[in-house]
């Protein structure tokens, strides 16, 4: 690590770099960051990586009570890098942070310590969780009365000038790349205003890291460009902020790798699938009940996950089957790999990944069989032949989901007892505070009752 540390504090040097960023998420994986000047001795950086930072954690959600609110940012010099959005000259550099107590202990409720404690059991296995994600997002505008619109009206790789995207995308690659990441492709997604831009399939805990600089270096490069325009428009990761339109997904693509070798591969098989991929699909189906208040956190979540807008509603896989909860891609070998569809980018990468991966390795431990691939649209199932393939649905609520997630001992035992108990106060508050609101859709339809 010291390798990286005089890396740091030289490239700190070089650039005359002013500010440097301690950047964590709160339990929802909202990014929260605090900012310090370096003023003239550039040497600090040295003193910051070693002994960190103390800051208030009872003003974060999910973290600690008033009583108990000292904690400490320490930041992981791995992750360091210039921010391409601000400013070039005397620029500011970003770390992302682990989370103590002041006694030197990792703070449970920290999510970037939750997946690293799943990936240290890896480890004594020489195993390494390996997973590629797809978030999508939106471009929204606002209409004269103030209403959200999509800021154009394309759809599925479509080219100008029905995609408006086609420069928010190029600005945002050049910048991603400047920030490390292998960008493997941007295109025009299937409702108006929706894009995606697939990065490259990584380890889990640099691939969360990824999945939260990727969210804000988008939303904060894209408001740039719309206040030098003098525009309105704006990024969300929401997953279904239009009705009668497809929502945004993050669909999960997940491996096992040792000693280089995939796990997930056998080229035995008809399938081309080992045993422990089929068995970690089985930890998977078996706990996606539980796993959907974690991937699928937020009560819009299941505005997305219905049927007919390619969302996964169904507890199966298929191997190429795209209305079943979970896909197998064509591609095998090394690049053999199990699609999981139902997250979406409201959730908290740190925590999906963990849950997912603690999952699929309990199917291994357990031999789950996740029975026969369903190759048929189970769109088009009828309740009887959906009950004679013993296909379940998932819930279809976050009220479902949380109670789903509350007697699932082994998705609570992957974030641990803190975070699992304060995700569940955040979540009973979130359905109370959204089932008591009156909406216009509620009022436009029984008012004259």
């Amino acid at each position: 690590m010291g390798n990286y540390v005089n890396k740091v504090i030289n490239e700190v040097n070089e650039k005359d770099i002013k500010f440097v960023r301690l950047q964590f998420v709160d339990i929802n994986g909202i990014p929260k960051n605090i900012s310090v000047s370096l003023g003239n001795d550039k040497e600090e950086i040295e003193d910051l990586m070693s002994d960190g930072m103390l800051f208030d954690g009872s003003s974060i959600d999910g973290f600690v009570e008033i009583h108990e609110s000292d904690l400490v940012l320490k930041p992981d010099p791995l992750t360091f890098s210039l921010l391409p959005w601000r400013p070039g000259k005397s620029g500011v550099g970003r770390f992302i942070c682990d989370i103590y107590t002041p006694e030197g202990k990792p703070f449970a409720g920290d999510p970037r310590s939750a997946l690293k404690k799943s990936l240290e059991k890896l480890k004594s296995k020489c195993y390494e969780y390996n997973i590629g994600p797809e978030p999508e997002f939106f471009i929204v505008d606002q209409d004269e009365n103030g209403n959200y619109i999509p800021h154009d009206i394309g759809g599925y790789f479509d080219v100008e000038p029905i995609d408006k995207g086609p420069d928010f995308r190029r600005h945002l690659v050049n910048d991603l790349e400047k920030l490390g990441f292998e960008v493997e492709g941007s295109h025009h997604e299937v409702a108006p205003g929706q894009n995606e831009i697939a990065f490259k399939f990584d380890n889990a805990l640099k691939t969360a890291d990824g999945v939260i600089t990727f969210k804000q270096a988008i939303k904060a490069i894209v408001a740039k460009m719309a206040f030098e325009e003098g525009e309105k428009y704006r990024v969300t990761f929401m997953p279904k902020p239009f009705f009668g339109e497809n929502g945004s997904g993050m669909h999960c693509h997940q491996s096992l790798f040792k000693d280089g070798k995939n796990l997930f591969a056998d080229d035995n098989t008809k399938t081309g699938l080992s045993q422990e991929a089929l068995y970690f699909m089985g930890g998977l189906l078996e706990h996606s009940s539980a796993l959907s208040a974690i991937v699928a956190p937020i009560v819009n979540s299941y505005k997305r996950l219905v049927p007919g807008y390619e969302a996964p509603v169904y507890k199966a896989y298929g191997l190429k089957n795209r209305s079943a909860l979970i896909r197998i891609p064509a591609a095998r070998g090394q690049a053999t790999r199990i699609e999981y569809r139902c997250p979406d980018p409201s959730c908290n990468p740190y925590l999906a990944f963990a849950a997912m991966l603690e999952a699929g390795l309990d199917g291994i431990r357990n031999k789950t069989d996740p029975g026969e691939p369903t190759e048929a649209n189970i769109y088009k199932m009828s309740e009887d032949e959906l009950k004679k393939r013993n296909i379940e649905f998932i819930p279809s609520s976050l009220w479902e989901a949380y109670h789903a997630f509350e007697d699932d001992d082994v998705i609570k035992n992957a974030l641990g007892d803190h975070i699992s108990e304060k995700f569940l106060e955040l979540k009973y508050a979130e359905w109370d505070e959204y089932r008591i609101r009156v909406f216009g859709y509620e009022q436009n339809k029984y008012m004259s009752l």
